[in-house]
């Protein structure tokens, strides 16, 4: 059985993650990636042997004035792969599942999408056999994938009456200039709840689950406070030893030092753990 063709569809913050996992797996191949634009990512797709294809025709020229090759347009991609991750902005996606669907490929939406564009939504942890055997599917945001891996981890072990959660949000990726706030905490949404509550719901349809949100002047990780309220008693070493079975959750110790986002993050540099670094 031949490699598992994947196309990346955007190389922003997600399209590059995802590429570079695909790279490591045994089974898999970057069949290629679509960007709209000539930018610097163009020279490390190219360091990095993935083949480059332009969104559109208008980006097609693009490409050509900025002397940059490209192997086609994404519809030339598209028909070669067997699956497409989409890691395009929000509500871009919706736009090409018509695309996707008239080609007869499958692919894999990001969290920015509705969860009524497609057929499922998951976390692998969680529950990934509910993706299983279907052509359109939606992993979820990375807080509600957070929390759908934490609250879920104490469901199984537990059960969970109801979850009560508020996410302090980082205001823009690292690389980005165009959002914020610079000084001010912005309530996201000004009511309740925020929509991570309910995304989690399409992951633990069964659960209770209220969350809030606020956006901060930081491009450092997100917080999460989470207040859970268990169906049978846990002790600390109990809740310890639950999330310990998680290949996605890592236990840190705030009494050591790794008590803020700052250091949290200096800690992850030191262990090496860049967007390039995966394991199967």
């Amino acid at each position: 059985m031949g490699k598992l063709r994947v196309c990346i569809n955007g190389y922003g913050t997600i399209g590059k993650r995802v590429a570079d996992a695909v790279k490591l797996q045994e089974d898999m191949v970057v069949e290629g990636v679509v960007k709209t634009r000539a930018d610097y990512s163009c020279e490390l797709i190219r360091e990095r042997g993935y083949p480059l294809y332009a969104a559109s025709k208008e980006s097609l020229e693009s490409f050509k004035k900025a002397n940059v090759k490209v192997e086609g347009l994404a519809e030339d991609l598209f028909k070669k792969c067997d699956v497409v991750v989409d890691c395009t902005p929000e509500g871009i996606g919706a736009k090409y599942k018509p695309v996707y669907d008239s080609i007869g490929v499958k692919a894999i939406f990001q969290g920015g999408e509705k969860h009524e564009l497609v057929e499922a939504s998951f976390v692998a942890e969680v529950n990934y056999e509910k993706a299983l055997n279907k052509r359109f599917i939606r992993v979820v945001s990375c807080n509600t994938t957070g929390l759908s891996r934490t609250i879920g981890y104490l469901d199984k072990s537990f059960g969970v009456r109801k979850v009560r959660a508020t996410i302090i949000r980082r205001g823009a990726d690292p690389s980005e200039t165009k959002k914020g706030p610079i000084n001010a905490l912005v309530p996201n949404p000004a009511k309740f709840p925020s929509h991570h509550g309910p995304d989690v719901q399409t992951i633990l349809p069964h659960l209770e689950v209220v969350t809030g949100a606020v956006v901060t002047p930081t491009t450092l990780m997100h917080v999460h406070v989470v207040n859970a309220e268990l169906k049978s008693d846990a002790s600390v070493e109990d809740v310890v030893k639950c999330f310990s079975r998680s290949k996605r959750i890592r236990l840190i110790d705030a009494a050591k030092g790794l008590d803020s986002t700052a250091a949290i993050i200096e800690y992850a540099r030191d262990l090496g753990r860049n967007a390039a670094t995966y394991q199967r």
